[in-house]
């Protein structure tokens, strides 16, 4: 059980090469294109900034774009500390992956604490304080899911399914059949217990391209509960989606 002034971590992630979004990404990366006045991880942060808990942020990123976040870091002015962590590759060939970023960051600065991550390239009207009391009254790992309504739609994400207590039962990533439409955000509360589990995935040959392939094991082995947000999400993955951000989403 977790004493009740206990720190979380949080991790956003931000190494993507993001080709698909080339010219726009080929010299920024995307989580500093602007939607709505102001840099996408901008808005995460906002979100970030309303959790007492949170007492430290660490962005990665990539040798190619670490330049990038430290001059932006010069002018954001944020209640909590930043740490801007490179995880030293330079082409989206040798990239880590987002589990393989998240174990860079964990060995690199030590962290012991519970972990808040959320992917780079998110965009979300929902407040995570719903999501931080159930994490903290579960001691569990919790995962926000959005329903994306469409079968078609399902097949591009990390896919979910429950039981009546919110439960995951399963998670398939881009499923060929979606055996439901609840997609995962890339937003994830993980207790402590879970950092050993975390580091020596992929150990075994397995992917860790994507943080929601951890998930398809960890759920077999401990409970994992999920949040099921009402409000808009979107996910940052093509010009079209930048563009419907950008003319759509309001802070």
């Amino acid at each position: 059980m977790a004493l009740a002034g206990e720190k979380i971590k949080a991790i956003i992630l931000c190494a993507g090469y993001a080709t698909r979004l080339y010219p726009l990404t080929k010299d920024r990366p995307k989580p500093l294109l602007e939607v709505a006045g102001k840099p996408i991880i901008e808005h995460i942060l906002a979100k970030i900034e309303e959790l007492d808990s949170v007492d430290e942020i660490f962005i990665v990123t990539n040798n190619k774009f670490e330049k990038n976040f430290v001059e932006w870091k010069k002018t954001f002015s944020s209640k909590k500390k930043i740490t801007i962590i490179n995880d030293r590759t330079t082409t989206n060939e040798d990239r880590l992956g987002s589990l393989g970023d998240i174990k860079y960051v964990i060995r690199q600065a030590k962290v012991h604490d519970d972990l808040l991550v959320i992917a780079g390239d998110n965009l979300f009207e929902f407040s995570l304080k719903p999501m931080e009391q159930q994490f903290k009254k579960k001691r569990k790992a919790i995962v926000a899911l959005y329903d994306v309504k469409n079968r078609e739609l399902a097949k591009q994400y990390g896919i979910v399914t429950l039981d009546k207590n919110n439960k995951m039962i399963s998670f398939i990533e881009k499923p060929e059949n979606p055996p439901s439409t609840l997609s995962s955000t890339g937003i994830y509360f993980y207790p402590k217990e879970v950092i050993p589990l975390l580091l020596e995935y992929g150990s075994h040959g397995e992917n860790t391209d994507k943080a929601g392939n951890f998930l398809q094991d960890l759920h077999k082995q401990h409970d994992v509960y999920c949040y099921v947000t009402k409000q808009r999400w979107l996910d940052i993955g093509s010009h079209q989606q930048l563009e419907e951000a950008q003319t759509t989403f309001k802070a």
